[in-house]
């Protein structure tokens, strides 16, 4: 067991949490699963968060400092940038052709699909500034009349549990604050009022990249005999905070079998409730998770193969799983940084100056999971209401999923905020996202691999472009 590489000690721990949960919910641990087990994998996150922040600051200052001059940087930015961009247009876009050709709404039965579009019709006529997208009105027509009566209960009901619900109604006004922000409002956003308030608040670590980009900068531009003990200082607390994450990955199996053991015990109470939790929603869950399995396993290794004939796919797999399996655990971009650092840099041979610039950037801006996500939730809903989305429509849907995902925060479930935000750009009821709410943390589990596993491809590409990849490494 010692022996035994640290990806597949993670996939034992992750499936023996499964399978304990599934035991504990059977014999009614739940109580004692959720009090002694479950705080260790929140222990687990927090540890790997808390080093996560200090990390980016300084992987960023770190890897700007040590550039030959500013326009390497201004190079590697706009590459950076624009790899981000193509990768995540590409995702919604996949998954948009995915959820068109498979119609998962389509596969609920015909009569509640119809109630559900009398419903959406009501929810237009009772809300300001929404028009019916596919201008059908089933109101108007007789022979729907018989499921006014359910479907005006059913609205009510509904509305008063969104109400209720305390942390669908905390997303419902995040969603709004962003919806009436200015334009210029991420621009404004970007830029820290106090460095030291965005260091603790895990939301903010785009204002913690705009301060390290700044003073990575500033160092480069003043003397070097000034700069160099700044510099010693960065790279020598950097490298002890990825000691830090070296000790913490050593107990990562027991803390993957806490954190799934917990996730599980709280979501059910009753082995069928267990059970539901992996098959509820099944054609909307399928259809997304092919999309992403599309991404993982025959997008991003043909990029790779294309540019970068030298890395196999079982190799690159091989290199980064760790990482993989740990975003799986965690749901989290951002508590997954110091490990995906770890694996690119010691494991593909990407360069500390690539690695530490591109992949926190990446874990803020690039959420390619998540876009698809979006993409194919949006039109999932419209399709279980009976509403026909124009190719005008679902372009706006491309383009809203673009650019909120790059306000996105790198942390559990942030996703469900944009898709209020997405499904408003098109006009539909932002409350449908509790329609999804059952199985939306396994599928986040799953996005957020797609989310770390762009990164890395992403930073393998750039070091190639900037002759900044180990081929020794790499070929190892």
């Amino acid at each position: 067991m010692k022996n035994l590489p640290l990806h597949w000690k993670i996939i034992i721990g992750l499936f023996l949490g499964i399978i304990y949960a599934f035991f504990s919910v059977k014999w009614g641990w739940n109580k004692f699963t959720i009090d002694w087990i479950d705080p260790f994998g929140t222990i687990f996150i927090r540890l790997l968060k808390f080093i996560a922040v200090p990390l980016v600051l300084l992987s960023i200052i770190s890897g700007i400092s040590t550039l030959p001059d500013l326009t390497k940087l201004g190079r590697m930015g706009a590459k950076t940038m624009g790899a981000y961009l193509v990768t995540t247009v590409i995702a919604v876009s996949v998954g948009l052709l995915i959820v068109n050709l498979a119609q998962p709404g389509a596969t609920i039965a015909q009569d509640q699909r119809i109630k559900n579009r009398i419903k959406y019709e009501l929810w237009v006529q009772e809300t300001g500034g929404v028009e019916i997208l596919d201008h059908k009105e089933f109101l108007k027509n007789p022979a729907y009349a018989s499921y006014l009566t359910d479907a005006t209960t059913d609205l009510a009901r509904e509305a008063a549990m969104t109400e209720e619900d305390a942390s669908l109604s905390q997303k419902m006004q995040e969603a709004a604050q962003m919806k009436s922000a200015g334009p210029l409002k991420f621009f404004v956003d970007f830029v820290p009022e106090n460095i030291f308030q965005a260091l603790s608040d895990g939301k903010l670590m785009l204002q913690v990249i705009f301060f390290a980009i700044f003073f990575g900068i500033v160092l480069l531009m003043i003397p070097r005999n000034k700069a160099q003990p700044v510099m010693d200082f960065v790279e020598g607390t950097n490298e002890v905070f990825l000691k830090m994450v070296e000790v913490v990955m050593n107990a990562a199996p027991y803390f993957v079998f806490a954190l799934m053991a917990g996730v599980i015990a709280k979501m059910a109470n009753t082995t069928a409730e267990v059970l539901e939790i992996f098959k509820g929603l099944a054609a909307y869950s399928l259809v997304l998770v092919v999309g992403l399995a599309f991404l993982v396993f025959i997008f991003y290794p043909l990029i790779l193969r294309l540019f970068i004939p030298e890395l196999g796919y079982a190799a690159f797999f091989r290199k980064f799983s760790p990482a993989q399996f740990l975003a799986f655990s965690t749901s989290s971009s951002a508590a997954t940084l110091p490990v995906t650092l770890e694996c690119v840099r010691d494991n593909i041979g990407v360069s500390k100056n690539v690695a530490n610039f591109v992949l926190p950037i990446g874990a803020t801006v690039n959420m390619d999971g998540t876009s698809l996500y979006q993409a194919v939730a949006v039109v999932f809903l419209a399709q279980m209401h009976f509403v026909d989305l124009t190719l005008g429509q679902q372009l706006t849907i491309v383009l809203t999923a673009t650019l909120a995902s790059i306000g996105s925060a790198a942390v559990p479930s942030a996703g469900l905020v944009m898709m209020i935000v997405v499904l408003q750009s098109v006009g539909l009821n932002p409350a449908w996202i509790a329609i999804i709410f059952p199985v939306d943390r396994i599928l986040d589990m799953c996005r957020t691999v797609v989310n770390v596993t762009g990164d890395a491809t992403v930073s393998t590409l750039i070091a190639k472009s900037e002759n900044d990849l180990d081929m020794d490494i790499l070929k190892s």
